[in-house]
């Protein structure tokens, strides 16, 4: 990822952002009523478009970023991210599979992930998934002009590491806004008081990805998938943050969060 000057957004720019929020967070509302036991990654990933395209009128953003072919991310069980959908996968029991969307409106790129549990899944899965999540709440709530970065990788990491999981750390959250990677890169470790200094009007992506075993990863041949290297689970959530005047604003929060 190109790492250029921190693009500090206008007071126009962040309401464009925030429609972007608002819609993809409609995306997943959408899915919710979807994403079950039998049915395929690529019908995920075909739902979404159309939905996006045909009903939002806006634009998929990952579709052609980089060359990747398709709408979104489906990342399943030990797959860390950047799994790709399929049509000949069909989601089983006891599954847990993150979604992983952006979405463009009138120039500006929203991006969120969540971790759908299928059926009846294991009790270490679900505590894994949950505590994921929590591990992103406990970054976002770090955030606020005069804080870093390191303040926000820190917290998640402290969080995951309590529990017994490890962090992934080839792999990051990142600015975002008219281009789906800006500055900066949001590391999902750190130290407190290092990293860079939070500005009101800031926005990027927290989206901590955790394993249940070791924190290596492995990519495989198809140039994107990232899986663990032990094949132990992981699980990943993500929101798009904007730095207010007194702390943080969720632009991509769903309705269930609110």
């Amino acid at each position: 990822m190109k790492v250029n000057k921190v693009h500090i957004k206008n007071s126009k720019e962040i309401e464009l952002m925030r429609e972007a929020g608002r819609l993809l967070a409609k995306v997943f509302a959408m899915l919710d009523k979807k994403v079950e036991e039998g049915i395929s990654t690529m019908q995920i990933n075909d739902w979404v478009e159309r939905y996006i395209v045909d009903v939002l009128q806006a634009r998929p953003a990952s579709k052609g970023q980089y060359d990747y072919p398709y709408s979104l991310n489906t990342s399943l069980n030990h797959v860390v991210c950047h799994g790709m959908p399929d049509e000949q996968y069909f989601l089983k029991n006891g599954d847990i599979v993150n979604v992983d969307i952006t979405l463009e409106k009138n120039g500006f790129i929203s991006d969120s992930s969540k971790t759908y549990m299928i059926g009846n899944v294991p009790a270490e899965a679900t505590s894994l998934v949950e505590s994921t999540y929590q591990a992103m709440f406990a970054g976002i709530k770090c955030v606020k002009p005069g804080a870093r970065l390191g303040d926000v990788g820190n917290a998640i990491a402290t969080y995951a590491q309590a529990r017994g999981y490890s962090v992934v750390r080839e792999y990051c959250g990142h600015g975002i806004g008219r281009q789906m990677h800006e500055a900066p890169a949001v590391m999902h470790f750190g130290r407190v008081g290092t990293g860079l200094l939070l500005q009101e009007g800031m926005t990027f992506t927290i989206e901590p990805m955790i394993n249940m075993g070791s924190a290596k990863t492995s990519l495989n041949d198809d140039g994107w998938t990232v899986v663990t290297q032990d094949k132990k689970l992981s699980a990943q959530w993500e929101h798009t943050i904007l730095v207010t005047p007194t702390g943080y604003e969720i632009l991509t929060l769903r309705d269930e969060e609110r």
